[in-house]
C-alpha cells in the first residue's frame, strides 16, 4: 500500500493480551503514523482471545474517532497482502508448550525458562520454521514490508530470518525501553535525556554506561541492586560486591547464569506451590480477558502493566514511528552484527543501540565490551546458531549440540536425555525432526 493512502499494518498473533497496547500507541500517535488498516491475525484455536481482543480494538478505534478499519482473520496471506509493517507477537503451541518448556529441565536439575537455556531453545525449535513460512508470505506478498518481530527467543529469531529470508526484518525487546522508564522515573527526566548503550544479545545484555542530562550515572545505578528487573524474571537482587567490579548493569535475565543455584532453587520452590511461570501468565491472560469482553471498555486497562512483556508494543509503535518518519533517532534493536562485535560473524544477531533511519536501524559502534563477558557472548551465540540451524533442518545432530554446549546445562548426558523428552513432549509441533530423514541423520 502507498504511504499517502494510509498504512496497512497486520500483526501475527492479534489475539494477544498485548494487542491493546499496540492498539493504544496507533491511536496516540496517527498523526505521525497514519495506520489505515489494522490486521489482527490468529490461528482458529485462538479464536476466543481474537474476537476479545479485536472487539476491544474496534471499541478503542471508534472511541477515537480515528479512520481505522481493523479486521479480524484467521487469513494470514490476506492480512500480509500490500502491508507496510508486519508485527510478529505468536507463541507456537501456546501456554500449554511454555508450561513444558519450563518444568521438564527442572527434572534434570536444569533452568527452566521460557527464552533462556532448554526452554528457549524449544520455543526457537517450534517458532523459526513458522516464522520462516511468514517470511515467504511477506517475501511474495509485501516484499517492501517491515518485519518487526518480538516474538521470543527475539535474537534467534530475527537471526533465522536474516540468515534464511530476505525479509527486512528488525527484532524487538522489552527490557531496553523498560530500563529507559525506570531510569527516567528515578531521576525525574524525559527519555529523551537518557542515554544507556547495551552491549550483547537479546536476554544476554549489559548496560556499560547510562547518562542522564549528560551526568556518568552508572554507578549510581548499580548501588541499586534491585532496581533493573522484571515481573516475569524472580526478584532477587544482585550481589553488590558483583555488580561494582563488574562495572556494567547486567540485564536481569543473566541472572540464571550468574545465580542458578538460588535461581533454580526458587524455580523448584515455585513449582511446588504455585506452579510455573506459565501457569501465573494463564492465570494473569484471563483475568485480563475477562477484563477486555467488557462491551464498556474502551481503552486499555492498567492491568495490562502486571503483565510480563510490558512496553514490548510500545517500543513497535516507536519503531515504526521512526522508520515511517526517518526520525534518525535512537532505539535499542536486534540487528545483524556486520562487525560491531568483533569476535561474533557479521550475520549473527546482537542487540545494540541503532540509529533509526527511512532505510533501517545503523547499529552504533560501541564504547566498551565487558572483558568477563565475551566467553559468556562467545558461548551463547555458539548454541543459539546450532539451534537455529537445528530448527530448519530437523537436524538432531545439530539439536543435541546446541543443548551440550548451552553453558546452562551441565553434561552432555543430560542433554540428550532432556531433548528426548522435550522433543516427544513437542512432537505435534516439530514434524522436522520426526521425518524418516531426520531419523537417519
Amino acid at each position: 500500500m502507498a504511504y499517502e493512502q494510509g498504512l496497512k499494518i497486520a500483526v501475527i498473533g492479534g489475539g494477544s493480551s498485548y494487542t491493546p497496547e499496540l492498539v493504544e500507541g496507533f491511536i496516540l500517535h496517527h498523526a505521525e503514523l497514519p495506520v489505515r488498516e489494522l490486521w489482527l491475525v490468529d490461528i482458529e484455536p485462538g479464536e476466543r482471545k481474537l474476537n476479545i481482543v479485536g472487539n476491544l480494538a474496534k471499541r478503542m478505534v471508534e472511541k477515537s474517532g480515528l479512520p481505522i478499519e481493523v479486521h479480524l482473520t484467521f487469513d494470514r496471506r490476506e492480512a500480509i497482502k500490500g502491508a507496510d509493517f508486519v508485527s510478529t507477537q505468536m507463541r507456537v503451541g501456546m501456554l500449554d508448550a511454555r508450561g513444558r518448556d519450563e518444568s521438564i529441565p527442572l527434572k534434570y536439575g536444569v533452568i527452566g525458562q521460557e527464552t533462556t537455556g532448554p526452554g528457549g531453545m524449544m520455543k526457537a525449535l517450534r517458532t523459526i520454521p513458522v516464522l520462516l513460512d511468514i517470511c515467504r508470505d511477506i517475501e511474495e506478498l509485501a516484499p517492501n514490508a517491515w518485519l518487526l518481530n518480538f516474538t521470543n527467543p527475539a535474537g534467534m529469531v530475527t537471526e533465522a530470518i536474516l540468515k534464511y529470508s530476505n525479509v527486512k526484518s528488525i527484532g524487538l525487546c522489552n527490557a531496553p525501553i523498560g530500563l529507559i522508564k525506570q531510569t527516567s522515573a528515578k531521576y525525574g527526566v524525559e527519555a529523551d535525556r537518557i542515554y544507556a548503550e547495551f552491549v550483547g544479545l537479546n536476554h544476554l545484555h549489559w548496560i556499560t554506561r547510562i547518562d542522564v542530562n549528560g551526568e556518568d550515572k552508572l554507578d549510581d545505578m548499580l548501588a541499586d541492586t534491585a532496581g533493573y528487573s522484571a515481573k516475569n524474571v524472580p526478584a532477587r537482587e544482585w550481589n553488590p560486591e558483583f555488580l561494582q567490579s563488574l562495572h556494567a548493569l547486567p540485564s536481569y535475565y543473566l541472572k540464571y547464569f550468574y545465580m542458578t543455584d538460588a535461581m533454580l532453587e526458587e524455580q523448584l520452590e515455585s513449582l511446588q506451590t504455585g506452579g510455573n511461570r506459565a501457569e501465573v501468565v494463564k492465570r494473569v491472560e484471563e483475568e485480563l480477558f475477562e477484563l477486555y469482553n467488557d462491551p464498556d471498555l474502551k481503552d486499555k486497562p492498567k492491568q495490562l502493566e502486571q503483565r510480563g512483556g510490558a512496553f514490548y508494543s510500545e517500543a513497535a509503535v516507536n519503531l515504526m514511528r521512526s522508520l515511517y518518519n526517518g526520525t534518525n533517532d535512537i532505539q535499542t534493536l536486534n540487528v545483524a552484527n556486520q562487525g560491531i562485535i568483533d569476535f561474533l560473524p557479521d550475520d549473527a544477531s546482537i542487540e545494540v543501540n541503532c540509529v533509526v533511519t527511512k532505510t533501517g536501524p545503523l547499529p552504533l559502534p560501541l564504547t566498551k565490551v565487558p572483558p568477563m563477558a565475551v566467553g559468556l557472548i562467545h558461548a551463547v551465540k555458539t548454541y543459539e546458531r546450532l539451534a537455529i540451524d537445528a530448527a530448519v533442518t530437523g537436524d538432531r545432530g545439530l539439536a543435541i549440540q546446541a543443548l551440550a554446549h548451552h553453558p546452562l546445562v551441565p553434561s552432555v548426558e543430560v542433554a540428550i536425555q532432556m531433548l528426548d523428552e522435550m522433543l516427544e513432549a513437542n512432537k505435534e509441533y516439530l514434524p522436522q525432526f520426526f521425518t524418516e530423514s531426520a531419523a537417519n541423520a
